[in-house]
């Protein structure tokens, strides 16, 4: 992603990282967009009630490029729209092992009805659980049954295999 101004900056610790989407007109898009960023791959989540905070704060005058910016040390996400902030979120970033990273980063995918393919359920053909909560690099498919990834509605892919998403807000 291009670096420009001292909004692509980082700030404090440089425990952030930034993503910036390109477009962006109507109010509805843009809170589309916020909703599509709520998660972390890591898991954002809360978006009901983000849902309500963006529609009902969301400045109609203003302009330039929409970005988030996410503040690990905070566990919290920013929506702006320029250089003025729209809303906030609270986030669960990656846990030990599955750190966030860190950096500016561009949108590369955005997919509405995503599903994990690492973590998920081995279901069988009639889509009966038969192994929950399972990784497919950790445990073997059971005989008869297929894996079904975990909903993570509203992706946004940032980086090869990292990416935000509604979802569960643990704690």
């Amino acid at each position: 992603m291009a670096r420009s101004g001292a909004q692509e900056r980082s700030r404090g610790t440089g425990a952030e990282f930034r993503l910036r989407t390109v477009t962006g007109k109507s109010k509805r898009r843009l809170v589309h967009r916020f909703l599509l960023c709520c998660g972390l791959s890591f898991l954002l989540g809360a978006c009901s009630t983000v849902t309500d905070l963006v529609t009902t704060n969301i400045p109609t005058r203003q302009t330039g490029r929409s970005s988030v910016v996410v503040r690990l040390h905070e566990q919290t996400a920013y929506l702006f729209r320029g250089k003025t902030e729209i809303a906030a979120s609270r986030i669960s970033s990656g846990r030990e092992g599955y750190r966030t990273p860190k950096g500016s980063f561009r949108v590369i995918r955005k997919d509405e009805d995503h599903r994990s393919s690492l973590y998920g359920d081995y279901v069988d053909a009639s889509g009966r659980v038969v192994k929950p909560n399972v990784d497919v690099r950790r445990q073997r498919k059971p005989r008869g049954g297929h894996f079904l990834g975990a909903p993570m509605p509203f992706f946004v892919e940032f980086s090869p295999g990292y990416g935000l998403h509604a979802g569960y807000l643990p704690g």
